[in-house]
């Protein structure tokens, strides 16, 4: 016979037995997601309305003339007031200028991200999503480590098939992540029942996080929404900063906002150029300033495309046709141009991976090597980039190395000495600012060089919101060497990467076992995460 239950118990279950059978379907949804083929993931560049999604409301897009009135048109979160969506949305208030340069970067992006949220059906206000997260800067990357339109974090990033490694990151493409993202969201919605506002807050604070604070209300007989729940302070403004800002995009008469009108037309086509090419070799035929062609294609981390994987370019829609004419007429041997550097006396391949701003691993690669010892005499063959030799910058990330030692900024303000290597991007990126706010607080010209001595003004941009979200605190952990430990059971343990604990470590490659006894330092991601 079966055992009577409480009537919170029975609350406890009406809340549960929903999400655990949805969450079910959502594994199986995201191994079905994550074994996709490649042909398919680009669909959503020739959708006729026959495909993924309503038709009707495919038909119903094209009638709209700006993307905003598409966007509009897509809106389904409940209209809510509330005094977190007033303070958020005051902020926003007293800064038009970063309401003005979030539209601005928005455009090339909008487009696109509105045919993914139609191809699955999701709310259009999370088209504005990279607003909050990154101030729709492809390029932005938190001290935490998140990255690209959606900030992905690298567990997160790989979970969702976004490939990470030195050539190419799929957290900074803006089709792969944003294609993931939208798939993340919708599997959030799923496991919390289509509610919208807990899928938001889980994708800043981690499904975990808030499926426990749900659980804590349940047993204390409280309500389970969002804004009855026990969050940090972070992801209790989070929703709010996004409701704030589609409110005021639905109404900028009411908030006297001046909204850049945008035609609801692409703008980019993605080619794929099969081979390795030069990014700035691409710039060239797309007749294209390389600055802005690399707004399009962030993801590549160096001057070309990935010799071994991702081969394809967003191209300025106007461009793409002439595009696709010249990159046909162009000998394979142009696609890169190649040097040929003979080896002399003490060079070694990191000497001159450094001469010719490369490294060790694509000289290796390119000349056979089996290691990084090579013959006085050899003649290598170095890949170099035609952008390169003019000084001219090869890749948003690569022109943009954060510095390392920087320490973050307080309330007010801090005076910041600028290193060798700093840049105004690489700054930006660290401290989670905005690099025209850089410019305007000390008076510089965008395009200006810093010189390593130089006194930088910089200010903690406001203290109810940031630009770019905060992703998982990173915490330390000594750990002690227990007999019978290896570096792979460790780091299996923690689910970090060997190469990284190592590299914390100081123990070589060529060393496989650790003492008993001795202490590791482990760096691992804390709960609270921004996805």
């Amino acid at each position: 016979m079966p055992r009577s239950i409480s009537k919170k118990s029975a609350r406890h279950l009406s809340y549960l037995l929903p999400i655990l059978l949805v969450t079910g379907c959502s594994q199986q949804a995201q191994k079905d997601h994550l074994t996709q083929s490649s042909t398919s993931k680009f669909s959503v560049f020739t959708r006729n309305g026959k495909g993924t999604g309503s038709s009707k409301k495919q038909e119903a897009a094209k009638e709209h003339n700006t993307l905003w009135d598409r966007m509009l048109s897509l809106y389904a979160l409940p209209e809510i007031d509330h005094p977190r969506i007033d303070r958020e949305l005051n902020w926003y208030l007293r800064n038009p200028d970063y309401l003005s340069r979030v539209q601005q970067r928005a455009e090339p992006y909008l487009y696109f991200i509105l045919n993914e949220i139609e191809a699955k059906n999701i709310p259009g206000e999370l088209a504005l999503l990279p607003a909050v997260e990154s101030a729709f800067r492809p390029d932005a990357m938190s001290p935490a480590q998140a990255s690209g339109l959606w900030q992905f974090i690298p567990p997160t990033g790989k979970l969702y098939g976004l490939k990470q490694n030195s050539w190419y990151d799929g957290r900074r493409d803006v089709v792969e992540s944003t294609q993931a993202a939208t798939t993340f969201l919708k599997e959030l919605s799923e496991t919390f029942n289509n509610d919208w506002l807990l899928a938001l807050a889980s994708y800043n604070a981690g499904k975990g996080n808030i499926k426990n604070a749900v659980d804590r209300n349940v047993e204390r007989g409280q309500p389970t929404d969002f804004w009855s729940l026990d969050l940090n302070s972070e992801t209790s403004a989070y929703v709010p900063r996004l409701l704030a800002i589609a409110k005021i995009f639905a109404n900028p008469e009411k908030y006297n906002v001046n909204l850049h009108q945008f035609a609801n037309q692409p703008y980019f086509e993605l080619v794929d150029v099969k081979s390795q090419i030069d990014l700035g070799k691409a710039a060239e035929l797309a007749q294209t300033p390389l600055d802005d062609f690399l707004k399009l294609n962030p993801g590549y981390n160096r001057w070309s495309t990935d010799p071994n994987g991702a081969q394809h370019l967003l191209i300025p829609v106007d461009k793409a046709d002439k595009f696709k004419e010249k990159l046909a007429e162009l000998p394979h041997e142009e696609r890169i141009r190649w040097e040929h550097h003979t080896v002399g006396k003490k060079e070694t391949l990191k000497s001159i991976a450094s001469k010719h701003h490369t490294t060790v691993e694509e000289i290796a690669s390119v000349n056979h090597l089996e290691d990084e010892s090579v013959a006085q005499g050899k003649i290598l063959l170095i890949p170099a980039s035609n952008q390169s030799q003019k000084g001219e910058a090869t890749s948003l990330a690569a022109s943009a190395p954060a510095p390392q030692a920087a320490a973050p900024i307080q309330a007010g303000k801090q005076v910041y000495t600028v290193k060798k290597g700093d840049t105004l991007s690489g700054l930006a990126q660290h401290f989670a600012i905005d690099q025209d706010d850089i410019v305007s607080w000390n008076k510089l010209s965008k395009k200006a060089a810093l010189k390593p001595g130089q006194k930088l003004t910089l200010k903690k941009t406001s203290g109810s919101i940031t630009v770019v979200s905060t992703a998982p605190a990173i915490k330390q952990i000594n750990y002690t060497v227990k007999p019978g430990d290896t570096l792979g059971q460790i780091s299996k343990k923690f689910n970090v990467n060997v190469t990284e604990l190592r590299k914390w470590n100081n123990v070589p490659r060529n060393k496989a076992d650790i003492k008993p006894g001795s202490k590791l330092k482990i760096l691992v991601e804390t709960s609270h995460s921004s996805t």
